[in-house]
């Protein structure tokens, strides 16, 4: 292509991005982690019309999935979570009775085209530092996030944030459960656990793992809800290593509380 302008083609990448975050400044949910519980969320609540941004600090998306395990890029799902690839259009196979597998980078790639299609943006490269903890109608709820470029957070250097409100906040970080453990940290808040506390994760248990991830997510303070890997160690349940199907299903629960409680709000 002949007199291709290379100011041009910087003008419409940042033109196009600028648009991109002013117009989720204001978000109904902001999810914080960008693997398989987040990316399931955010397709389920973009595909029923609410601003759903999701923050990934690394450059690429899909968590613990993206590797499989050790680098065999195959995952495992059970029973319980086969209905997600169904949804998503994911190939599998049956290995065992009630054992599904699945090739990692297509069920990463899968998931997240379909969120984005749903309507969902991914900022990677993003790092969530912080929580907005508010006081509303007598009761302190958290109200949006803290953002930062990723690559400020490792080299340490003193940036100012920027930030963006939300309705409600998914923490999907993981097994360090950082955004709620931030805000535990910060606010010297109690949360919906056992002991007020973020409990911390238990040693690798695939049966007990699962079940309690999908049973753990939840809303653990107003206005944060925590799913995944998240959910366990804030809760204080087992990891389960490369079975993915409470992942999955975690994400799905999640945004369909946090949806109920939007309505609820449209109601009133």
């Amino acid at each position: 292509m002949e007199n291709l302008s290379e100011v041009t083609i910087s003008q419409a990448i940042i033109s196009s991005f600028m648009e991109k975050l002013q117009n989720h400044l204001e978000n109904d949910v902001s999810i914080v982690g960008g693997g398989p519980s987040g990316l399931v969320a955010a397709y389920y609540l973009a595909k029923e019309g609410y601003r759903v941004a999701l923050f990934e600090r690394k450059l690429s998306i899909g968590g613990g999935m993206w590797a499989g395990a050790m680098f065999f890029n195959e995952i495992v799902v059970q029973e319980m979570g086969r209905e997600i690839l169904d949804e998503f259009g994911v190939n599998y196979r049956e290995f065992k009775p009630g054992y599904y597998v699945a090739d990692a980078v297509e069920a990463v790639t899968t998931i997240a085209s379909k969120a984005v299609k749903a309507g969902a943006t991914v900022f990677n490269g993003v790092t969530a530092e912080d929580v907005v903890l508010k006081r509303v109608n007598s009761q302190y709820r958290v109200c949006g996030l803290v953002i930062n470029w990723s690559t400020v957070d490792m080299a340490h250097l003193m940036v100012d944030p920027l930030v963006v409100t939300s309705k409600y906040v998914i923490d999907a970080t993981g097994h360090d459960a950082t955004v709620v453990s931030t805000l535990q940290r910060k606010a010297g808040i109690r949360l919906d656990t056992e002991t007020g506390c973020v409990v911390g994760e238990k040693p690798l248990w695939a049966s007990v793992g699962e079940e309690d991830t999908v049973k753990n997510s939840r809303e653990v303070f107003p206005g944060i809800f925590v799913s995944g890997m998240a959910a366990n160690a804030t809760c204080g349940s087992h990891r389960m290593g490369p079975v993915f199907g409470g992942m999955l299903m975690s994400g799905k629960k999640v945004a369909s509380q946090i949806s109920e409680r939007l309505k609820q709000n449209e109601e009133e």
